[in-house]
Parts: structure tokens; sequence; C-alpha cells
């Protein structure tokens, strides 16, 4: 019985050391990974691709989705425009004159702003400014009736800076010191000289009543002298053309804007009004027609 009892407590105690030696080496080996899950063999369908890189790609917060981003507009132009509305008035002043005597269709004309043009709460054509044009009708008054007519077409500003703009501008008024006024259609129309005609009628009438009552000594003959002289007093008005149409040197003519006019907005950067030259009116005349009958 006392042997029996050795050997059982000899075979737990093996048992019990064998225990011990295993925990001791499972200790030193480390923990047994997990074992890998087994995964279906399947291939991710086009919509998940998209899903998965819209998820994993990074962001930028406010950007828009490459789908949807709008194509770039184009960059405004540097510094922009200003515009000299349609129907502006300008003074000018003339610095060389015309006259329907001489003056034909393509001479030159040459005026000076007068007063600065404000746009947008800034001078943007100061005084002083240069404008060019031409002429494009001339035409001599008549004989017997008819009055001279000029136009005149304003075609290009250059501004003190030397900036040059295309104008399209025509008259509204003229100071010339003459008669001479603008009629609806930017024409200068000159004066008439019905005063001159009646007092050459006049003076030759009289000169005829003088001349025949001396030479007859009686009323009949100063009746006869009288309607000779009356006859070449109307001869001389009907040989003669009437006043012509001029604008002297120094003439102030307003004109007015047919079209509105662009300027670039960094040219335009002056300082000041701007100043004219000095440039004496012309003094005041009476019409007169012209004395030689071509």
């Amino acid at each position: 019985m006392k042997s029996r009892l050795l050997r059982a407590g000899s075979a737990g105690s093996l048992l019990i050391l064998s225990g011990f030696a295993i925990s001791a080496s499972a200790q030193q080996a480390g923990p047994m990974p997990p074992a890998p899950a087994v995964q279906p063999a399947t291939e991710p369908t086009a919509a998940q691709d998209s899903s998965a890189s819209s998820a994993t790609a990074p962001q930028t917060p406010g950007a828009p989705s490459p789908a949807t981003a709008p194509a770039p507009s184009p960059a405004p132009a540097k510094g922009g425009q200003i515009q000299v509305p349609s129907g502006t008035h300008i003074p000018l002043v003339l610095h060389n004159a015309i006259s329907t005597r001489s003056a034909k269709p393509g001479d030159p004309v040459y005026l000076e702003t007068l007063f600065p043009i404000m746009a947008n709460g800034q001078v943007v054509i100061p005084a002083g400014s240069y404008i060019s044009g031409e002429v494009t009708e001339s035409k001599r008054p008549g004989r017997v009736k008819g009055k001279g007519e000029l136009a005149i077409k304003l075609t290009t500003m250059i501004l003190p800076n030397s900036y040059m703009v295309n104008l399209n501008a025509t008259p509204s008024n003229a100071g010339s010191g003459g008669g001479e006024s603008v009629n609806n259609e930017g024409t200068i129309v000159g004066d008439s000289d019905k005063a001159s005609d009646a007092g050459t009628i006049i003076k030759t009438t009289a000169a005829g009543a003088g001349f025949g009552g001396i030479a007859t000594r009686s009323g009949e003959g100063a009746g006869i002298g009288a309607g000779i002289g009356a006859a070449a007093g109307i001869a001389a008005v009907l040989l003669s053309r009437g006043p012509e149409a001029e604008l002297p040197r120094g003439s102030t003519i307003e004109v007015v804007i047919n079209r509105p006019i662009f300027l670039d907005a960094d040219k335009v950067q002056f300082a000041g009004p701007g100043q004219a030259s000095t440039l004496a009116g012309p003094p005041n005349r009476e019409p007169q027609r012209s004395r030689v009958p071509f």
C-alpha cells in the first residue's frame, strides 16, 4: 500500500514538473498569432472602386470636386475703361481760320478744348486737349439767293499726355464775331446782307434821280433817272455774291459727341483741369456782300 502511494506521488510530481516546463517554454516563445480570416475571391466593381477612391482621396476645404470645377474666366482688362457718353458738349477754340471763299472739302481744321470734361468724378478730357478734323462741305453764297455754308467733321482728339482717341463730333453752336449760325445738321451757315442790298438799291436810285434831274432840269428827268438808278442797283446786287460764311481764328465752336468715347482708365489719370491756350477772339464784324461779281 505504501509503495502504491509512493508511485502515485512520483507520477504527480512528474506531471506538475512537466506543466511548469511547458508554461516556461510558451512564455519564452511569445503569444501565437491568430489565424488569418479567409476572404472570398471576388473582384471589386467599378462603382466600388470609384467610391473607394473618392473616400480615400484628400479633399481641400471649399474646393469643388474635379468633376464640377468651372472653366477659368478671362482676367479683366487692367484699369478698365471710362465712358464719355454720347451727347456730351465740348467747347472749343479754332486755331486756323476757315471761309467759304477759299475752303474746300478735305482741308484740315485744328481746334483746342476750352473747358475740362468730367466722368466718374474725375477729369478725363483736360482743357488744352487738341482736336482735329476736316472740312466736308464748302458752299459759297449765291448771287440771287442762298447763304454760304460750311460743314466740318471732327475725327481725332489728342490729350495732353499724347493719348490719341477717335472722335465723332459735329458743331452745335459757333461764335465767329459775325452773323454765322449752326443749323440742325451741324452746318455753319453764313449771314445774309439784306440791309446792304436795300442800301445799294436806295443809293443807286437816289443817284440816278439826281443825275436825271440835273440833266433834264425837270421832274420827269428825275423819275427816269431814278428808274435807271434802281435798275443799276438791282443789277449790282444780282451780280455780286452774298456774305461768305467765315470762322476767323479764335472763333469758339461748341461740338456734340455723336457716339460714346471709351478711354483707358490708366491713361486718363490727370491731376488737374488743364489749361487752354490764350487766343484772342475775333472782332465783331458786319456782313458784307462780295463786291467782285465772281
